[in-house]
């Protein structure tokens, strides 16, 4: 307890936890919670889904901001559903055409965290129709999901997006973890992303993770106490157990 209490509260400090604890609560965790976009798979799909719908720029360097965390997650999301404004056809359309591309290793480590009864989660800001055709090729069920809910007008015309879900917001991560707690008593719970919602998210979880195998973001590569590049460094850690 004393452990995992100091690794979270000083995890934004100068005196970091050690990357020894990190792997020590990453080994004897009830639950892993990855980040998806640039995590679990290769691209970013709100970024991809702008690119599908022709406005790829303008929406690549709002992700850039939102991911450094140079302004609020659902200011961003909000801004860039505006300018995709994609229909329900479109976003069927790229899942088919353009499938989301597993990060390499990342199969297999779920699949070695389910055969140490270890619980997976896909916490993402991203779109749950994207995030369940993922969840779906890691044998991940779907209520443990917890993504953004694009919404539509009858004619399937954008409608806006779930403004209720937590992870519409900044911190809306730390609660869905909170959220995992309560239901389940999971005592450790570690997070694995890439970006400054990932890293935020730690407390309520045991441990963050920092990924840095498809981008690598210097302030969340800065803060964490364990930063890897591969998914292979983390199975060898399970190997451990």
């Amino acid at each position: 307890l004393f452990r995992s209490f100091t690794l979270c509260a000083l995890h934004f400090s100068s005196t970091m936890a050690t990357q020894s604890q990190a792997k020590e609560l990453f080994r004897r965790a009830e639950a892993v919670c990855f980040d998806v976009d640039s995590t679990v798979i290769r691209e970013e799909g709100i970024d991809e889904l702008a690119k599908f719908c022709g406005v790829g720029d303008a929406v690549t360097e709002m992700t850039r901001r939102a991911m450094g965390g140079s302004m609020t997650f659902k200011a961003a999301l909000t801004e860039r559903l505006s300018i995709i404004r994609c229909s329900r056809e479109q976003v069927n359309k790229l899942i088919t055409d353009h499938p989301p591309q597993l990060t390499p290793g990342i199969r297999e480590l779920v699949d070695c965290l389910h055969q140490h009864n270890i619980k997976v989660f896909l916490i993402s800001g991203g779109f749950r129709c994207i995030v369940e055709h993922v969840a779906a090729q890691l044998n991940i069920p779907r209520d443990h999901v917890y993504a953004n809910r694009l919404k539509f007008y009858f004619n399937g015309e954008y409608a806006g997006f779930d403004e209720s879900q937590p992870t519409a917001e900044s911190g809306g991560k730390g609660k869905v973890i909170s959220t995992l707690k309560k239901q389940y008593g999971f005592k450790t719970v570690v997070m694995i992303g890439d970006g400054a919602t990932d890293l935020e998210a730690c407390p309520p979880a045991s441990a963050f993770i920092g990924f840095g195998g498809n981008v690598i973001r210097s302030q969340v590569k800065e803060k964490s106490s364990w930063y890897v590049t591969s998914f292979s460094e983390l199975l060898k850690e399970l190997e451990k157990i």
